[in-house]
């Protein structure tokens, strides 16, 4: 078991918890994840970028999310992928897309956009502090 998982159990047997809350999110956004990309084939032409694998259910578009390179091959074996850091994933997703974190695994965790843009903001805070105290 990982740190993340950890954390996500931990998180889910502690509800009202706003501590085990917080570490969840911090290991998650201080942590590097795995999102599946388009074939080359199957990119349209894209300025100096990768498109990311968006998968469809229940009538909402969800970024597919792995925390190992085996979680993503075991969801899709033969998935390009990129790895991406979760800070950088809270900053650039745009509502209404959500989140499926290790799909198929008993540490999945589906993330909302409003739960997502809390995420951007305390990101946005973080690197408004940071670059405060750089320039002090």
């Amino acid at each position: 078991m990982e740190k993340l998982d950890e954390a996500l159990v931990t998180m889910r047997q502690n509800t009202t918890d706003g501590k085990k809350q917080s570490a969840f999110y911090d290991i998650f956004l201080n942590a590097s994840f795995f999102v599946p990309i388009l074939a080359e084939s199957e990119q349209k032409e894209e300025a100096g970028g990768v498109v990311p694998l968006i998968a469809e259910a229940d009538g909402k578009d969800y970024l597919m999310l792995f925390s190992t390179v085996e979680r993503l091959q075991a969801w899709e074996p033969a998935a390009p992928y990129i790895e991406v850091p979760g800070h950088l994933l809270a900053l650039t997703t745009v509502e209404p897309l959500n989140w499926a974190l290790n799909v198929g695994t008993e540490y999945s965790k589906e993330f909302h956009p409003e739960e997502i843009a809390w995420l951007r903001d305390a990101v946005e805070r973080c690197n408004a502090e940071a670059a405060g105290n750089q320039q002090a």
